[in-house]
């Protein structure tokens, strides 16, 4: 029988997390204070999230061991499966073997609970009461309001606008589990009044909402704010996912050539790739290739600046490939991945040219989605076809080169409850983004006169 998947035993789940700052070859550049233009340091943080993740935040060890509290949590859908995609592979008909970690089978849908789950776990072990924080396609807000639920916090999760409503299902993901969910910009906050202000039909952005929630949070001494991706404690809980992948390919004598992941923020690219990213720095030959959408290009068309992570401006200046802080994305489905700004550690791995980015339009996404659902089943998430899509790339260039290859990616999400998204594209109606160079121009002039990474 040919094998389609491999599965870990519970008792063979990652006892560590994975922190990739131990084995930088090159130093990262500090986040910095916007007010005085000097590093920050962890007081500076106080304010917004609990001492043990900010902790986790500065650290450079190399293993962080994973509280068993989170690990019970873990197992009720971790080690997730490893499967070989032998129907994807047939319908290709490419010199390539397909192997991806499937993140949809968490109860929320997606690779999120990874980070979700420790978040609350400290900030409960903390003393916090309430988090608040932002939801793109809300595959974050509604792994966070599980997370809340498991370990007794109050949660409230501002939703960017357009997502709330083209995603009905995901916010009520979110009040089943117990959170209060809010489109955004909202007039919660005085951020959200002064964007309605200028514009009341604003459909919202992951930078906006990051605005409203931290704004939120800062008020509130009983609260905090949790973010969902783009910072490094959120990719460090992410490596579990590639950590599991390893464990599995050497379970059956396999190792990748290539290993891919969508990128918006950058949680489930760095979930899937950092444990990888250590072998190609001490060595192995091994390629790393981000997917990010054409309409929202930030590792393939912005500069690596310092810059805020929101467009209120209230967060430190990281040094990120962006498009500036007030660059507002086209309303593609994958809200996902519609942030102006790349998490810093996949930034500098990029500026290193140890990973390489390609970014895909919203047409060829879904197009390469439809080819995985007709063949494999498993309908996925608008975000998770950008990386399918460069799995179609990277099967040609295979072909073309006649030389085999073992690919490995993450299935970072289903898409049962995106199936409009689905309808706009099978009936015609979805629309293909692009970004014009004047726009990118127009939202860069926000960062003129910033400090230089």
């Amino acid at each position: 029988m040919e094998l389609s998947k491999v599965v870990l035993a519970d008792d063979e789940i990652p006892r560590q997390w994975y922190n990739i700052l131990a084995d930088m070859p090159t130093p990262m550049r500090p986040p910095l204070h916007p007010g005085t233009g000097k590093p920050i340091g962890p007081d500076d943080l106080a304010p917004v999230f609990p001492m043990n993740l900010i902790e986790q935040e500065v650290s450079t060890q190399r293993w962080i061991d994973i509280p068993e509290e989170v690990i019970e949590k873990y197992l009720l859908w971790r080690p997730t499966p490893l499967c070989r995609a032998r129907n994807f592979e047939k319908l290709l008909n490419a010199p390539v073997k397909i192997y991806y970690k499937n993140e949809g089978v968490s109860p929320p849908g997606s690779h999120k609970p990874n980070t979700a789950v420790p978040q609350a776990y400290y900030n409960k072990a903390f003393g916090i009461k309430r988090l608040s924080t932002e939801t793109g396609a809300g595959q974050w807000g509604s792994a966070l309001s599980m997370a809340c639920a498991m370990f007794g916090l109050e949660c409230r999760v501002f939703m960017v606008r357009v997502s709330y409503e083209q995603k009905p299902y995901r916010r009520l993901m979110m009040g089943a589990w117990g959170a209060e969910c809010i489109p955004s910009p909202s007039k919660v906050t005085q951020a959200g009044r002064t964007i309605l202000e200028a514009d009341p039909n604003c459909p919202g952005s992951l930078g906006i909402a990051i605005s409203e929630a931290i704004e939120d949070a800062v008020m509130d001494p009983d609260a905090r704010y949790s973010l969902g991706s783009v910072l490094n404690h959120v990719l460090l809980h992410q490596t579990v996912i590639g950590l599991e992948a390893q464990k599995q390919l050497e379970k059956i004598g396999e190792y990748p050539d290539v290993v891919l992941g969508c990128a918006g923020g950058g949680s489930n690219f760095a979930g899937i790739t950092l444990p990888f990213v250590r072998d190609k720095i001490h060595g192995k030959d091994v390629s790393i290739v981000a997917a990010e959408p054409a309409s929202c290009p930030t590792l393939t068309r912005g500069p690596f600046a310092y810059d805020f992570g929101d467009t209120a401006m209230t967060t430190p200046l990281l040094a990120m490939y962006t498009l500036g802080h007030d660059f507002l994305p086209e309303p593609i489905h994958a809200g996902g991945l519609r942030y102006h700004g790349m998490a810093p550690i996949v930034s500098h791995l990029t500026k290193e040219g140890i990973v390489e980015a390609r970014a895909f339009n919203q047409l060829e996404t879904f197009s390469a989605g439809v080819k995985w659902a007709r063949s494999e089943g498993f309908i996925p998430a608008p975000e998770t076809n950008h990386v399918i899509a460069a799995v179609v790339q990277e099967a040609e260039r295979a072909k073309q080169e006649g030389k085999e290859k073992v690919i490995l990616f993450n299935w970072s999400g289903h898409g049962i409850i995106d199936l409009p998204a689905y309808d706009a594209f099978l009936s015609g109606k979805l629309v293909q983004h692009e970004l014009g160079d004047e726009e990118i121009k127009r939202a860069l002039k926000s960062i003129e006169g910033y400090p230089k990474p």
